[in-house]
């Protein structure tokens, strides 16, 4: 698989174990871990500030045999370079133009030498004394520098360079650190990807804030930010280095190296520049300004046989380190989103269906908790379960048992004989279990919720979650319809996962284990009749296909407007322990049939809070037309080699 067809990048950072202006030495490490990349399949490879000589050189920086030393090396790294037709690296090295000494980073590839980049904020306190050495970037004069007899191109504003893949600039070290971080600027004039050169010695606890710098950088800029710093065999006279090395990509972390390692050290990972690009698009502040240096390089696509990076099969269920966090956030803009439109609106009642199935289930856990938040009895939370054709005893019981546990109205409203006078009303056969069995059903619920919260001057409050909404599994004037959703932004995975952190932090002993076994009752709108063993037969999952899968493709194609192409080969990755690819591809066809085809119940849909980045609401997120057509993105997924399914 090429990887840069679906829009991801190689890159990593290095921390080579050098010597102190032993050129020859350092050279020989670099040229070995550029050899280590070039068999992992880097294309873009970073290596630590003054790596060519090392950062700790001292007063021998104005020793002109370690000057011209330095740039015999340079040249013979690009020498060596010339039959690595996939990898860029960057290197840092002292340089020597006119009267001044600049820090500089140098770009090479098998074209040569692209670009020097001169470092801009030079430091000079506490330990460090740069100025005594270099002349910082503005210093600069003229927009090429010669090296071997060569016009190399240099510009104290800055560079880009541009591959076929991506694009990217360069700062070094101390550059980051400042109020005004010249990434900024370049991320602006279109680099997705940023490099640093560092040399940072360590101090106790600085670590940690030289990491978050780096994450918050690559956020700041909607970009990936790859930093490798000095590490074995600087000289240790005053200061220490441990070779940190960090790729971010915008605000997360996806490598990070092993300090102090007595070995040269190299982290890689695979860069999304599809999703950074995504990002800017939708930011409109992102305007290209500027006045930085353009410089073409040339790079061949790489084959790699694995990803360098995971793929998050449940993107909308937090990790263990802040679900607790994450999912309270949840439940509290769900809470506090219901108990503003009570309070503008004055009421005091509402009534909510409740069905013994995890929607209703957790839409009335969060109605419970605003009414304690309102100081308002919940005896006025009118629960009305509504058994019908499909209803099984467990749900049923689930329903009463639930409601009965935290202190609700309960309301039980049979829709059996109101359904059948229906069906006799307009001649429908009650045998004929077709669309109208069902719907009917669904609408009557609504019905009877919306009536009785007219009789009691109460709300509707909507069960229906977001992935419902994506694949309009509801019924358009029933399910779909209510005063205020709760749900409406919460995807199925996610109302799981909130429900059962509720069952376990916030529930005493009874109710906790009756919303347990809602939890483990599959996902059925209970509209068909049961099975001989009184079991559920209607499955959603059966129908629609498996939540955590449409799940995923929603994220994927709503967060970062990702291809139909680019959602399946991250999928087939995501699930492979799971699903075979050719039901990945099934699925996601069925996804696009329906988002397309049901845009008109979202069109419509009541109002409810946003709780992430994904929400289908036309007034807070997604504005789509109802008539629009897929056929591009089933188009892409048709002839796919080696792939086939079975039409659902």
């Amino acid at each position: 698989m090429q990887i840069n067809d679906y829009g991801f990048l190689r890159v990593a950072a290095a921390s080579p174990r050098l010597r102190v202006a032993d050129c020859d030495y350092n050279t020989a490490e670099i040229k070995s871990v550029i050899e280590r990349a070039v068999q992992e399949e880097v294309q873009l490879l970073c290596f630590p500030e003054l790596s060519i000589s090392a950062y700790s050189c001292g007063d021998l920086f104005f020793q002109e045999a370690l000057q011209r030393k330095v740039v015999g090396s340079l040249a013979e790294l690009a020498a060596f370079m010339k039959e690595k037709r996939s990898l860029i690296a960057i290197v840092g090295l002292p340089l020597r133009i006119n009267s001044s000494l600049f820090n500089v980073a140098a770009v090479i590839s098998s074209e040569g030498i692209l670009g020097i980049v001169p470092k801009t904020n030079i430091p000079n306190d506490r330990e460090f004394y740069e100025k005594r050495w270099f002349a910082p970037a503005a210093d600069l004069i003229g927009y090429s520098v010669e090296i071997n007899g060569e016009e190399v191109s240099i510009n104290k504003e800055g560079m880009i360079f541009r591959t076929p893949f991506a694009n990217f600039g360069i700062e070094i070290c101390e550059d980051l650190w400042m109020p005004s971080p010249p990434s900024s600027g370049l991320a602006i004039q279109g680099a997705d990807l940023i490099f640093n050169l560092s040399a940072s010695n360590e101090l106790v606890g600085k670590n940690r804030y030289r990491k978050s710098l780096v994450q918050q950088q690559s956020g700041r800029c909607n970009a990936a930010y790859v930093y490798a710093s000095a590490g074995c065999g600087e000289s240790t006279t005053d200061l220490v280095f441990s070779g940190a090395c960090f790729i971010a990509e915008n605000g997360a972390m996806l490598s990070e190296s092993r300090r102090y390692s007595p070995v040269s050290e190299l982290i890689i990972a695979d860069i999304d520049i599809n999703a950074l690009r995504h990002d800017r698009l939708t930011n409109t502040n992102y305007t290209t300004t500027g006045s930085s240096t353009e410089v073409g390089c040339g790079i061949d696509p790489v084959s790699p046989l694995t990803m360098r990076r995971s793929f998050n099969a449940h993107p909308f269920i937090p990790s263990k380190d802040i679900a607790e966090e994450n999912l309270s956030e949840v439940f509290n803009i769900q809470t506090h989103g219901l108990a503003k439109r009570l309070q503008h609106t004055g009421i005091k009642t509402v009534t909510i269906g409740v069905s013994g199935g995890l929607d209703s289930t957790l839409a009335l856990l969060v109605t419970i908790r605003t009414f304690d938040l309102l100081g308002l009895p919940r005896e006025n939370i009118i629960g009305i379960t509504m058994p019908g054709f499909g209803t099984t005893d467990r749900t049923y019981s689930n329903a009463i048992e639930l409601m009965k546990a935290s202190g609700v109205t309960v309301k039980e409203i049979s829709i059996v004989d109101a359904v059948k006078q229906h069906f006799t009303d307009i001649g429908h056969d009650i045998d004929n279990h077709s669309i109208t069995y069902e719907n009917s059903q669904a609408r009557e619920r609504t019905q009877i919720l919306m009536d009785y919260a007219n009789k009691t001057g109460g709300l509707v409050v909507g069960t229906g979650n977001l992935s419902e909404l994506a694949l309009g599994w509801a019924t358009y004037n029933g399910d779909q319809m209510s005063m205020y959703g709760v749900n409406a932004s919460v995807p199925k995975t996610l109302v799981a996962s909130l429900a059962r952190w509720i069952a376990e932090t916030q529930m005493e002993d009874a109710p906790r284990r009756i919303l347990l076994d809602v939890l483990d009752t599959p996902f059925s709108p209970e509209l068909l009749p049961a099975g001989k063993d009184g079991k559920i037969a209607q499955r959603t999952e059966h129908l629609v296909g498996p939540y955590e899968l449409h799940d995923f493709f929603l994220y994927r194609m709503l967060r970062y407007g990702d291809t139909p192409k680019r959602i399946l080969f991250m999928a087939e990755q995501a699930f492979a322990s799971i699903y075979p690819a050719t039901e990945i591809l099934k699925w996601l066809k069925v996804f696009y049939k329906r988002f397309f085809a049901q845009q008109f119940k979202r069109s419509c849909m009541p109002d409810g809070p946003k709780v992430g980045s994904i929400n289908l609401s036309p007034r807070g997120d997604w504005r789509m037309p109802s008539d629009a057509v897929a056929a591009i993105w089933l188009n892409e997924l048709e002839n796919i080699p080696g792939k086939q399914d079975t039409e659902h």
